[in-house]
């Protein structure tokens, strides 16, 4: 397999949207097809990677999910030759005046989001935040070249270019969650000469950011008895509370709260300590905020765990990971995958309520 960071950095070079992933999707069936004993395609686009148990017959399966859906921008309106735009997923509109990003019309378009000037408008104080009102992105082309090429309802993506610092971190947009696609490959590439004794689902699904779609059908479709969300969490920045954030580059995080069974908390507990993998817990008292919401409460109930990837500056376009944290949470999946035993999968949870 190419390195982490080059299948990386495809993956943040790639536009993905929430509800558009197919650019993405593509790219990571390319990478898993070598990985994977099957591999499909969901009906509403989530992309599924079977390895199988070693042995023939029934076996328990276990699912880890990471979406691969992206914030980004939509075209709302076209006037006087510039694209008026809005969000798809949270997009905070502070960070976007000055971005460079593409507008993917009858082909992609670059462009770039500014705001009006607030000294030239009347009804707000100079200095005021941006709203979306008040954004466009000009492309430079005409409004003839616009009216032929570009819609309203297309869709825009950051157009950052991925970069590396120090050898050990990167940059980009969509770190939120293609930094969990990466893991998740890191340990489908682990598991590569292993025997499993369980079936194992790799899922990059869609849409976690406008409502876990893809997490609710894929675990509707595939009834895992054990499911697994991977995604990011806030790494420590100035300014934010440090029992609210985690260190980047010092580990990956152990989710507990409501959307975690504890068997499942403990196990992987176990497993970092024994293998000596820096982690810390993740205090989740609400919700976890992931696709785990969705896979805990599909139809009969699936047992859940959450595995987390501090990343700093998320939803903007230019997060930030280290690269360590990444292969880090791969190889966490890859040994709890290798230490499932066969037969009833009711001896990991040991009768503790979901």
């Amino acid at each position: 397999m190419k390195s982490i960071e080059l299948f990386l950095k495809e993956l943040l070079s790639s536009p993905g949207i929430s509800g558009y992933e197919n650019p993405v999707c593509t790219l990571i069936q390319k990478q898993w097809e070598a990985l994977a004993d099957e591999i499909q395609i969901s009906r509403v686009g989530s992309l599924h990677a079977l390895r199988r148990a070693s042995t023939p017959g029934e076996h328990p399966c276990v699912m880890i999910a990471a979406h691969m859906d992206a914030i980004g921008l939509m075209v709302k309106e076209i006037r006087d030759g510039l694209l008026w735009i809005t969000q798809i997923g949270g997009v905070d509109p502070r960070v976007l005046p000055g971005q460079l990003v593409t507008v993917h019309g009858q082909k992609d378009y670059k462009g770039v989001v500014q705001m009006l000037p607030d000294r030239l408008v009347k009804d707000q104080p100079a200095g005021s935040a941006p709203v979306y009102p008040r954004l466009f992105v000009d492309t430079g082309l005409s409004t003839a070249e616009i009216s032929k090429n570009i819609s309203v309802g297309d869709v825009v993506s950051f157009a950052t270019t991925p970069t590396t610092h120090g050898g050990k971190f990167i940059s980009g947009h969509s770190l939120d969650n293609r930094a969990s696609v990466a893991a998740l490959t890191v340990c489908l590439e682990e598991l590569r000469n292993y025997q499993l004794q369980w079936d194992l689902w790799a899922v990059a699904t869609v849409q976690e950011e406008r409502g876990a779609v893809g997490a609710f059908s894929s675990t509707f479709d595939l009834k895992p008895q054990v499911g697994i969300a991977v995604d990011v969490t806030f790494a420590q920045e100035p300014g934010l509370n440090t029992h609210e954030t985690f260190p980047l580059g010092k580990g990956v995080t152990i989710g507990v709260g409501g959307n975690i069974h504890p068997a499942l908390q403990q196990r992987f507990m176990e497993i970092a300590e024994e293998i000596d993998l820096p982690h810390s817990i993740e205090t989740m008292p609400r919700s976890s905020g992931t696709d785990a919401m969705a896979i805990q409460i599909t139809a009969a109930g699936v047992p859940t765990m959450v595995v987390g990837i501090p990343i700093r500056y998320m939803h903007t376009p230019l997060e930030m990971a280290a690269l360590s944290d990444i292969t880090r949470a791969g190889r966490l999946l890859a040994r709890f995958i290798t230490r499932l035993e066969p037969g009833s999968p009711d001896s990991l949870f040991n009768g503790g309520a979901a």
